[in-house]
């Protein structure tokens, strides 16, 4: 009996604890718009008083990464706030989700709303049990490296193409590839007319004149998603969505996650988060201009 009731406490640790940034049920060729089930594990949907409004990371059993700017325009009590992990659409059945209600909100650096540092932490009421749907995702350690054209994926609840996702509402991916930081500020500052991007941040995906008329501080469904890349067989948060543009071709812009280790370490707890090395080496001479295609492939743009 002994025996056995080891074995058991055994098999329940196994499918509880794994490394992070691990995707079981992921396809081995990620194809199309709607994300498989399981595809994403570490996704999370941000519901305040019953409504989604925005994305976010799982990170370990407690804590969910997003952006400050869901809980400005939202809500900064954590009660209001629902956390679905496992979900795979918004308006079907969701037979491996499991929700928790938040607890505490935790700003980076200060509770003032900070364009410049637009990171948020949401603490679950309750730990969640992981498995093959709902795994923490690994984070970007500081010494991380992320050179231009690094295919990395983009995945929410949202229209790709920059608009609001009609249907089912089924978790949509697209592939992007990275920008080099000062040519993206570059372009913002002349598109906004303020130095609004930072050498804290990530782009990635396009830059285009046209994007000018597409700038879109409203649609917050894009806020607090994650940028994910891979790095042989686990995936790494690179950013979480801080601001885009639309019209077709999309750049997305990114907190970066290597540049807050510290903070999420001391809110996150010391030894239950882990920071992981990521060193892309797609470095190329691309024009400022870059191809994202409706159907995303799994090779590295060059």
């Amino acid at each position: 009996m002994a025996v056995g009731i080891s074995l058991c406490v055994l098999a329940a640790l196994v499918l509880t604890v794994r490394a992070c940034g691990q995707a079981p049920l992921s396809p081995s060729v990620l194809q199309g718009d709607s994300a498989q089930e399981g595809s994403w594990p570490w996704q999370a949907s941000l519901h305040v008083d019953g409504q989604y409004l925005c994305g976010g990371a799982l990170i370990n059993s407690d804590w969910v990464l997003t952006a400050a700017y869901c809980f400005y325009q939202g809500s900064t009590d954590a009660r209001r706030w629902t956390v679905y992990l496992g979900r795979q659409t918004q308006l079907g059945s969701n037979p491996h989700e499991v929700s928790r209600m938040g607890q505490t909100i935790s700003f980076y650096p200060t509770e003032d709303m900070n364009i410049y540092d637009d990171i948020a932490l949401l603490k679950l009421d309750s730990p969640v049990s992981f498995t093959s749907y709902i795994q923490p995702i690994c984070l970007a350690d500081s010494s991380s490296s992320f050179y231009s054209c690094t295919s990395c994926w983009f995945t929410g609840w949202v229209d790709m193409t920059g608009g609001v996702i009609s249907g089912n509402e089924t978790l949509q991916q697209t592939q992007l590839p990275l920008i080099e930081i000062t040519a993206c500020i570059h372009f913002m500052e002349e598109l906004l007319g303020i130095p609004y991007l930072t050498e804290n941040m990530i782009c990635a995906g396009v830059i285009q004149s046209e994007l000018s008329s597409c700038w879109d501080e409203n649609n917050f469904r894009f806020f607090g998603n994650p940028l994910v890349c891979k790095q042989e067989s686990s995936w790494t948060l690179a950013g979480v969505v801080n601001r885009y543009t639309g019209c077709g071709k999309m750049l997305v812009i990114y907190s970066g996650v290597s540049n807050y280790k510290s903070w999420i370490k001391n809110q996150a707890g010391l030894g239950t988060t882990d920071f992981v090395f990521f060193g892309s080496n797609s470095i190329c001479n691309a024009a400022n201009v870059f191809s994202v295609t409706t159907t995303p492939d799994t090779s590295t743009a060059s």
